[in-house]
């Protein structure tokens, strides 16, 4: 594995991280604007594109993860 590789890996690993705090931090929204009776769409819809984000992040690191295993099988 090469220093690119581990730079790559290492920041998709950065970028899942961060995205899961998002997710997080949105549901967490989302459930306070329950209790108070408002309506949650526009943050339901906010939260279904970071999940979609979060999919592409670890699709792409999947990608990352297979090159170099493919890389270290030559």
């Amino acid at each position: 594995m090469t220093d690119q590789d581990r730079r790559h890996l290492a920041q998709a690993d950065r970028h899942i991280a961060e995205c899961k705090g998002h997710v997080a931090r949105q549901e967490e929204l989302i459930q306070r604007i329950r209790m108070r009776g408002q309506p949650t769409e526009w943050a339901e819809q906010t939260l279904d594109l970071l999940k979609d984000a979060l999919g592409a992040f670890e699709k792409q690191r999947e990608i990352i993860a297979s090159k170099i295993d493919t890389e270290q099988q030559r």
